[in-house]
Parts: structure tokens; C-alpha cells; sequence
């Protein structure tokens, strides 16, 4: 169950988080589940004429490549090996405690500036339709003079559509400084989330027409799990605005002024994003009133049906009663037919009950 995964979940969460108690600040220990075999670098090196794309597998192999190009996107895939960020650090002049919150997987989004370079986090959401689940993972950036430095703890395939546009020839993503790049990586973040926001909405509709048609102990739990989702996407998301708010004003030197009028835009979609979760929120506390009800109203139709039994069955009682009285002068005792006029007499007024129950609808479900 869910239940069981979350509270696993947490466990490993205070365990991670104790290993890191009483360390001085700056200490590089990576907080949160591993998520990949071993981490995996590439870095992308680009300019107006092209670029140049690199693989490695561990930091050492690195060390003796010097790319030609003078702008630079290098991404992390994997955040369990603190050595390799404590390179990355030094490489790039990068502060410790920054270091410190990319190895923390459970930050809030926020945005640092840090004077030669601003550092951004934020969350990346998935959601599987199958088994109606959310995924989370964090996302550190990391925007500096002519490099982009992006730091995920799996392998999602996200921004692999971004290297295929700085792939083709030509491409206009190239012509653009690296604060172009950030903004491009921020607004396919904020297009995932409308994915996984559609995704819940159609996952909402969907426990409304099982709500309707047969309310279960199981559905109420999958609708809370859907709500508990929702909330910690809206959480993950509102705080993105002033992010974004910081990001756009025009005391930002980070980004260029023709790139914040595209932030703006960003902007607008989390904005968007965020009225669109709100009405799913409130569609799935809807779906609660509506469980409740609809069990409520199942629950007076059972108790209705199974009243009417009982009333069905009163006349045949009434009657066996009276024919079951000690007297030794009574109707129909002598009679040879006496049992089957009995028995036709409980069947006759049971079956006029009957007709009449049906009659005002109180034998229907």
C-alpha cells in the first residue's frame, strides 16, 4: 500500500537526515533516495556555430577534456556521489552551502543570488496514470557568465528534447547566451507540470464516475492519495512564483531584458498552472461529499429494502400467531383446508403490501 511506502519513506528521510546532525555548515552528505546506479555526467559546449557533446561516466574523466566552445551546459544525473559535486565546486567556484542544497533533495523552490552566479531549485513532477502515483524530483540550476550547470537526481528524459534542438544545424537555441538556455529548461518544467496537472484532472474525472456508479472503501482511499498528491504539487509550485517574480525584474543581470519578457511568459504559466490545480483540488473535495453521499443514500436504500422485508413478513407472523393460541374453539382448527387457507391469507396480504411498496417506488434501488 501507499501507506506503507510513505511511511518507508520517511523513515529513510530521518535516517539520512540524522546522519547529517551536528556536521558544520557546507558539509556535503546527500540527503534523500538514490535513484540512479551511479551518477552520470554530459556536457554540452556551444556557441553561434555549433556544439560539442560529452559523456562521462565518472569525474576523473573529465579532467582532461577542454571544450572549444565558449558557452557550457553541464548536467549531473544521479547525486549520491558527493565527490564528484565537490569538484564540480571547485571547478566552477560554487559556494558549499550551495553544494549543500543540491546533495539535499527535500528543498522548497527558491533562487540565490550569490554574485558571480545565481542558484535556482525547484521540483520536477511525473505522474504514472496506472497506478495513479506522483513522482517528484529536485532540480537544482545553477545560471553563471556563459554556463548553465543542472543537477537532477535520475534520468527523466525531460530536457532531452532541448539537446535535440541544439543538435540540428543552425539551430536558434545556439545563438543565445546561456541565460536563454536557463529559461529554456525553466519553461519545460513549468509545460511538464501542465502535463501532470491534466493527467490529475483526467484521474479526478475518472474517480467521479466510480464515485457515481459504485462507491468503495477503496475509491474513498484513492481519492485521498489523489488529493495528498495535489496538495504537494500545489506546494511544490506556489512558492515558484516568486522565483520567477524574482527572476524577471529588471535589477536581474543574469538575464538578459529580451530573455525576461520570456520569463514573463514562464510567469504566466505557473500562474495558469496553479488556478488549474486549484480547481482539481476542488473538484476531488467535491468527490468526497459526493462519496459520502452516495454511501449515505446507498445505505438508506438497503436499510428501506430490508425494512419492507421485515414488513412483509409481519402478516405471516400476525397470522401464525393467532392460529398458534391454546384455545380449543377457534376458526378453521376442524377445517381440512385450514393450513392452505393460512397460507393463502400471509401470501395474499404480503403480496397487496407488496404492490403497494412498489407502487411508491420503495422496492427500487
Amino acid at each position: 500500500m501507499k501507506t506503507a511506502r510513505n511511511g518507508t519513506k520517511r523513515r529513510k528521510t530521518k535516517a539520512l537526515s540524522a546522519a547529517k546532525a551536528g556536521l558544520p555548515p557546507g558539509s556535503l552528505v546527500h540527503v534523500g533516495a538514490v535513484k540512479t546506479d551511479r551518477p552520470q555526467i554530459t556536457l554540452i559546449a556551444y556557441d553561434d556555430d555549433g556544439i560539442e557533446e560529452k559523456h562521462f561516466e565518472n569525474i576523473a574523466a573529465s579532467r582532461e577534456y577542454v571544450p572549444t566552445r565558449t558557452r557550457r551546459w553541464l548536467n549531473v544525473h544521479g547525486l549520491q556521489d558527493a565527490a564528484i559535486l565537490g569538484e564540480i565546486g571547485l571547478r566552477f567556484g560554487l559556494h558549499p552551502l550551495v553544494l549543500e542544497d543540491i546533495l539535499n533533495t527535500h528543498q522548497r523552490a527558491k533562487i540565490e543570488d550569490y554574485g558571480d552566479y545565481l542558484f535556482c531549485v525547484l521540483r520536477v513532477f511525473g505522474y504514472d496514470t496506472e497506478s495513479r502515483t506522483l513522482n517528484s524530483d529536485q532540480l537544482s540550476v545553477v545560471l553563471g557568465e556563459n554556463f548553465v550547470l543542472t543537477f537532477q537526481e535520475r534520468r527523466t528524459g525531460l530536457f532531452e528534447p532541448i539537446r535535440e534542438r541544439m543538435r540540428a544545424a543552425g539551430a536558434p537555441l545556439l545563438k543565445h547566451g546561456t541565460d536563454y538556455l536557463a529559461y529554456t529548461l525553466l519553461d519545460t518544467v513549468i509545460d511538464q507540470y501542465f502535463v501532470v496537472v491534466d493527467q490529475l484532472s483526467d484521474t479526478a474525472e475518472q474517480l467521479e464516475d466510480e464515485a457515481l456508479a459504485s462507491p468503495t472503501p477503496q475509491l474513498l482511499r484513492t481519492i485521498n492519495l489523489v488529493k495528498h498528491d495535489t496538495q504537494l504539487l500545489r506546494r511544490a509550485i506556489w512558492p515558484l512564483r516568486e522565483v520567477l517574480n524574482g527572476l524577471i525584474r529588471d535589477e536581474n543581470r543574469f538575464f538578459q531584458p529580451e530573455t525576461r519578457l520570456y520569463l514573463r511568459d514562464v510567469y504566466d504559466h505557473t500562474i495558469h498552472v496553479i488556478e488549474t490545480l486549484d480547481a482539481v483540488r476542488e473538484l476531488l473535495g467535491d468527490l468526497m461529499d459526493m462519496y459520502l453521499s452516495s454511501v449515505s443514500n446507498r445505505l438508506n436504500v438497503e436499510v428501506r429494502i430490508l425494512t419492507v422485508l421485515t414488513t412483509l413478513f409481519l402478516p405471516a407472523t400476525l397470522i401464525t400467531g393467532i392460529f398458534g393460541m391454546n384455545f380449543s374453539h377457534m376458526p378453521l382448527l376442524g377445517d381440512a383446508q385450514g393450513f392452505y387457507i393460512s397460507l393463502a391469507m400471509m401470501a395474499g396480504v404480503a403480496g397487496a403490501m407488496a404492490a403497494a411498496f412498489w407502487r411508491r417506488n420503495w422496492l427500487r434501488l
